[in-house]
């Protein structure tokens, strides 16, 4: 097949600044050419990387894009001036167009939209009922299947197809190294992700553990700005919590993941969160997870089995996330056999196992197509 990934405005592809989305796909795209396919990356045009490029066998086309602006208003303007300089220079006559911008879906031709596949990483907002005339909807969670279904009409429920994130990156068991006495967590420093509730939990617990907190807080990468990070370092005070920054380069993040113990993900965002990748990344590196009671994370932790969740909603979410991370650092018994438990996320989650699922359901799109045609040949 000839597959285009078209990703958005505001992250470039490798992601030497950060973009989840953006990390999964140039995984997969690099295991679809392993797998005998012929693979176009489109994403943003930063400084130090080439207009084009070929890069493990995916061909790289980069475009000029902007920063993430504060306004969701700006931020769609942008992602349309983006997508009209895409459509000009898209390569021609694919097979699947995977779309991780807004108005893609809407201004390709009626022929491309029939192989579109849109990738729905964020819940959705009523846009889904534009893109009714594409092939698939891709969910990445549950959640977001179900938030779908109630913006489509029935007869359309049979286009959204529920895949998951997959590792971009999976260690060997025998590599996993001994665990230190280190508390992690990985992501966005922005008010949605519960930081607080985390900082506040912590300084409850025992304090031979040191609590570090990697992401950016700078609003261009999605963090909250200063006046938060601020916030959190004044309630942070002095002791065992270490704000590390953004870490973007896979080997160094890679080396937090093998030295923490308990990786903590205390999001509140209800409806910002829709699958937790750093929780994924952290459990094949046999970090125990602890995590809010979002919906997302239930499809891949189970409590007791595999993982801790503590209901964040709850007045009490505090002492329950400090209750929680103290038993964990006391019960070297339990953080063993959840952290083991935590490791088979290596399987179910590969890259390769879940480019496996994307190119059985691109196939079915391609099959449908090529029946379509031949249908419409036959009554022509």
């Amino acid at each position: 097949m000839r597959i285009v990934l078209l990703q958005g405005a505001f992250f470039p592809v490798p992601t030497i600044f950060g973009g989840a989305v953006e990390k999964m796909w140039y995984s997969l795209g690099k295991e679809f050419v392993r797998k005998g396919h012929e693979v176009f990356q489109v994403s943003r045009l930063v400084e130090g990387l080439p207009e084009s490029e070929q890069i493990d066998g995916v061909r790289h086309i980069r475009l000029k894009g902007y920063n993430t602006p504060k306004s969701g208003v700006v931020l769609k303007f942008r992602d349309l001036l983006y997508t009209r300089k895409v459509l000009r220079v898209l390569p021609t006559d694919f097979d699947i167009l995977v779309s991780n911008t807004f108005w893609a879906p809407i201004l390709l031709s009626q022929k491309a939209q029939k192989v579109c596949f849109v990738d729905v990483q964020r819940m959705p907002k009523g846009q889904m009922r534009l893109y009714g005339a594409t092939a698939r909807l891709r969910a990445n969670s549950t959640p977001v299947a179900d938030a779908i279904r109630k913006e489509l009409p029935k007869p359309l429920h049979n286009r959204i197809v529920m895949i998951p994130n997959p590792l971009p990156f999976v260690p060997s068991e025998t590599i996993i190294s001994p665990k230190k006495p280190i508390i992690l967590y990985v992501g966005r420093v922005h008010p949605e992700k519960g930081l607080d509730l985390l900082i506040r939990a912590f300084k409850q617990t025992d304090q031979s553990y040191q609590l570090q907190i990697v992401g950016p807080w700078e609003v261009s990468a999605g963090g909250g700005g200063i006046d938060y990070m601020d916030k959190l370092r004044k309630l942070a005070g002095e002791g065992q919590i270490d704000f590390i920054g953004p870490v973007f380069d896979n080997i160094a993040l890679n080396k937090f993941y093998a030295d923490a113990s308990i990786f903590v993900y205390p999001s509140v965002a209800e409806r910002g969160e829709t699958f937790g990748l750093a929780p994924l990344e952290a459990m094949a590196w046999g970090c125990v997870p602890v995590v809010s009671n979002l919906a997302c994370f239930q499809d891949f932790i189970t409590q007791g089995v595999n993982g801790l969740i503590f209901d964040h909603r709850s007045e009490t979410a505090v002492q329950q996330l400090s209750n929680y991370i103290t038993q964990l650092q006391n019960e070297h018994a339990l953080r063993t056999q959840l952290s083991e438990n935590a490791i088979h996320i290596q399987q179910t989650h590969s890259t390769s196992h879940i480019a496996n699922l994307f190119l059985e359901e691109f196939q079915r799109i391609v099959d449908q197509t090529t029946q379509r045609n031949a249908h419409e040949s036959a009554n022509s």
